[in-house]
């Protein structure tokens, strides 16, 4: 070869090194071939935008997200398990993240600081890993109770008060794993049979069940309903607003959620995912649940919180196995359709 094709060739092959030196360095924690992930959203839309805006400005990796409540998502994962459309699953609670692994939906990860979250906030195995926690907690707006001359209701047993007649929202646990949560929270605190006879009992007072977990929120808020059952993070929300909402523990005690994170078995973007769940419960990550308002409770420690929100050692929460709640899922859901539903 000339000297001239020598030079020519060294240029051809510098020229086509720069662009993927640049590619592979990115920003400061980006994951090397990782640029765009696929993520279904369990988090409210909102809120799912928030961190994964942050996520690229921190990483440079696009995520692109479609919304879903975690039993549609549990079920589109199912059904594209032969060809998965997404890299991971973001948000419902854990048990639902539980399932997804019994059915093989999932693969493990222990990167990142995996191994110093507390038990309660991982799979053994690394196949899911909660990034976040809320309590479960009632919303009152407080001038239509006024308006109604009706009090401020402070425990489960107050709810079945006959002035609140129609006056509750609730989500279905058909299609919204916060649903879920209150039902097999009551199954723990009362008992089965009990639990299900309070159920059937409250139903002349919810109004409607919403087919999404954040439904109710929005119907307090707009004085749509007096009273509102859900996870806390859009009451705070609203209340920071300037609506009318007083956010009321039961007495008797609250689960609380702690929502996971999952890649997908065949992720097509593995390294991204990697990253994403990486950072969901890295420092970063986790600042930036208050920094974004989204009222969410970080699960590592040393995180400030967002405004109103009472420390979470502060409240008398229910201790519910989420192996049990994963495995007796389908049963206690189906006897609510059975027997709760009807009576609405």
């Amino acid at each position: 070869m000339s000297l001239r094709n020598r030079i020519v060739a060294l240029v051809l092959v510098v020229a086509l090194a720069v662009p993927a030196a640049f590619a592979m360095g990115g920003k400061e924690g980006e994951a090397e071939g990782a640029k765009t992930v696929i993520v279904y959203s369990s988090v409210d839309e909102a809120n799912a935008k928030k961190l994964l805006d942050a996520f690229t400005a921190d990483t440079g990796i696009t995520a692109q997200f479609v919304h879903l409540s975690s039993g549609p998502a549990l079920a589109r994962l199912k059904a594209e398990a032969a060809n998965p459309q997404a890299d991971v699953w973001m948000g419902a609670p854990s048990e639902n993240h539980i399932a997804a692994k019994t059915d093989g939906l999932t693969q493990p990860h222990k990167g990142g600081n995996f191994s110093s979250l507390a038990p309660e906030f991982k799979d053994p195995e690394g196949y899911w890993r909660s990034f976040y926690m809320n309590p479960m907690a009632i919303a009152v707006n407080k001038d239509i109770l006024a308006r109604m001359g009706a009090p401020v209701p402070k425990s489960w047993n107050d709810l079945l008060n006959p002035a609140y007649k129609g006056q509750i929202q609730m989500p279905s646990p058909q299609s919204s794993g916060t649903a879920y949560n209150i039902v097999a929270s009551l199954v723990k605190l009362m008992g089965e049979d009990k639990a299900y006879d309070y159920m059937k009992k409250l139903g002349p007072n919810v109004q409607t069940y919403t087919s999404s977990g954040t439904g109710p929120s929005k119907g307090v808020s707009v004085g749509q309903c007096a009273i509102a059952l859900q996870f806390t993070p859009a009451f705070f929300e609203f209340i920071d607003q300037g609506f009318p909402l007083e956010v009321v523990f039961p007495s008797e005690g609250v689960w609380f959620e702690a929502p996971g994170v999952s890649i997908v078995k065949g992720a097509k973007n593995l390294k991204a995912a990697e990253a994403l769940v990486e950072w969901l419960t890295s420092p970063n990550g986790q600042a930036v649940l208050t920094e974004s308002k989204t009222y969410f409770y970080p699960i590592i420690p040393g995180v400030k919180l967002g405004a109103g929100m009472p420390a979470f050692k502060s409240l008398k929460t229910i201790a519910v196995d989420p192996l049990w709640a994963a495995a007796e899922k389908k049963r206690l859901v189906d006897r609510w359709v059975a027997e709760v539903l009807p009576v609405k």
